[in-house]
């Protein structure tokens, strides 16, 4: 068995990496746990700093699909996350965004969640702007 045989059964994330954070004790819930609200704003932000470079300029966040979260994040972990752009229309632009962590002793890689951000170029005065071609 080579290598690449045992590595075909490691999960691997979609998409280019867009941010890596570290989850801190400030961004927790009563359980200890990240709060699922922290989470969702790193995917918005790792989704814009995508979708930005596309638009050539400033976006607005207009639509979030449903999310579900498969594990918790706890304090310390190291949270990345992976933008997948799935479509680019005249104003619009839709990313999957994936959220993975790595188990701080073992290193194997954790998906925790996903979701699709939909975002819209806008100009200076806030009206909606083509997307330059690419």
């Amino acid at each position: 068995m080579s290598d690449d045989d045992l590595n075909d059964d490691i999960p691997t994330p979609a998409g280019e990496l867009a941010l890596r954070t570290i989850a801190m004790p400030a961004d927790t819930n009563a359980s200890n746990d990240i709060f699922g609200g922290w989470l969702v704003s790193q995917m918005d932000l790792a989704a814009a700093a995508t979708a930005t470079k596309i638009a050539r300029g400033r976006v607005v966040t207009v639509a979030i699909d449903s999310m579900v979260f498969l594990t918790p994040v706890h304090v310390g972990a190291v949270v990345t996350c992976y933008a997948n752009v799935l479509e680019v229309g005249r104003s619009s632009i839709k990313i999957n965004v994936e959220v993975w962590t790595k188990h701080q002793t073992t290193y194997e890689p954790t998906k925790v969640t996903e979701g699709d951000f939909v975002f819209v170029a806008v100009d200076d005065a806030g009206k909606t702007r083509a997307v330059p071609a690419s």
